[in-house]
């Protein structure tokens, strides 16, 4: 294994002892075999919002699906971990006709394909439904409950996590524009707002993974979570957005970050990430959604710097025990949040640099490849390799197993 930050390889990686036996229990004493990587535990994630159209078939141009198609195994050939759209406004434009049938299929293609799937966001003030405004505070609160446990049962077995609600630090205070969920909120208050959807989500799947996510990183989201859970609120995961559109954080701010939300004792996911390889937005520039200009055009000098900071940002979070997930906001340039470059791929689909920086860390220097090992007399094999899926094949057949236990760890294999 190439030489790992030391924090990756105590917090990440094990090292394994596998016995393989016959299925009368005798050691497989000599025996060549073969342990590869299938899957990682930590999950490396993006938005799957560009693939929703190509799965379900409706790309009708021959080059236009053929393109598709390339993007689809290469997004795969990257990603274990997808996230999905369920911004109200779009999904149910209309209500009682929800976009059920078109993002389902989408997310059984990811789950088929042995991904974990997120749907993001249940409850959010922004890009929510027009019509709620047509409703009293008091069926807006009967309507996002009811539809939140639509979704979940809509999407059980399916989709496993769920981003509740989304950015509540802001939401009775937002000002931009009108919408039923922020008078709701402004009417209620934040802590009954997130007790009302979450106990709704809970309700409705207790398996579901239930996020708080936030892009506010200042101390008002620390007094919120402390308010939630000093309300026995139960939240099963932080998610925490970094958006580095104004520059790159840096190691020492990332990782005083996460130490401020860990001690929560929550998992942490970095829930919408991005960097940028063109100019970075303005300093002044208080709302990101304020910056708007004509194109915003990926350079040479700004892929370079995207990469560079990829392979940090990344290595960065996956050192942090606390952290399980990152969740990458954007494929690729063609359909980007703000227009701005950063995705994995310029917007004619042709790949920057970042696309095999990062390629080369998830799937090189942290993954083990097919690995030819032999047992011992005692049927005993060792290798040390990174908390996930593994297959163990013998000249007979092949075994599923799982690592999941940084440090040192035992494990008997019957083959």
């Amino acid at each position: 294994m190439i030489a790992l930050d030391p924090s990756i390889k105590r917090h990440r990686t094990t090292d394994v002892t596998l016995t393989v036996t016959s299925p009368d229990g005798t050691p497989l004493a000599g025996q060549e075999v073969v342990v590869a990587q299938r899957n990682h535990r930590f999950l490396f994630g993006c938005i799957g919002f560009d693939l929703v159209p190509y799965i379900n078939g409706e790309l009708t141009g021959e080059a236009e699906a053929a393109e598709a198609e390339r993007m689809a195994g290469l997004w795969l050939d990257l990603f274990n971990f997808s996230t999905l759209p369920f911004y109200w406004g779009r999904f149910e434009p209309e209500r009682g006709r929800p976009d059920t049938r078109r993002v389902l299929a989408a997310a059984r293609w990811f789950a088929d394909r042995g991904l974990a799937v997120k749907g993001h966001p249940l409850a959010w003030h922004t890009s929510t439904a027009d019509w709620l405004m047509e409703l009293s505070n008091a069926d807006v609160a009967a309507a996002q409950v009811a539809r939140i446990q639509r979704e979940l049962k809509d999407f059980a077995g399916v989709i496993g996590m769920w981003d509740v609600i989304n950015e509540v630090v802001i939401m009775p205070v937002f000002d931009k524009y009108d919408n039923g969920i922020t008078r709701l909120c402004r009417e209620i208050g934040r802590i009954p707002m997130i007790r009302m959807v979450f106990d709704a989500a809970r309700d409705a799947d207790h398996r579901a993974t239930l996020l708080l996510n936030d892009f506010d990183m200042s101390s008002a989201y620390e007094c919120l979570i402390e308010g939630v859970l000093e309300a026995g609120i139960q939240i099963d995961a932080l998610g925490l957005q970094s958006h580095m559109h104004q520059g790159y954080w840096g190691e020492e701010k990332t990782l005083a970050t996460i130490d401020r939300f860990a001690r929560y004792g929550l998992p942490i996911h970095f829930t919408e990430s991005t960097l940028l390889s063109g100019h970075l937005m303005p300093p002044e520039i208080v709302d990101l959604n304020d910056y708007k200009i004509d194109e915003w055009p990926s350079t040479p000098e700004g892929e370079a710097r995207q990469a560079d900071e990829m392979t940090r940002h990344y290595t960065t979070l996956l050192s942090h025990p606390a952290v399980e997930a990152i969740t990458y906001w954007g494929f690729t340039d063609k359909r980007s949040w703000l227009g701005a470059p950063a995705g994995f791929f310029r917007a004619d689909a042709t790949p920057k640099p970042s696309y095999e920086a990062l390629h080369s860390l998830i799937k090189g220097s942290w993954w083990l490849p097919p690995t030819p090992l032999t047992t011992d007399e005692n049927g005993r094999t060792t290798f040390t390799g990174f908390l996930g899926d593994y297959d163990l094949t013998t000249a007979a057949t092949t075994t599923a197993f799982q690592v999941d236990i940084p440090g040192e760890t035992a494990l008997r294999l019957t083959c």
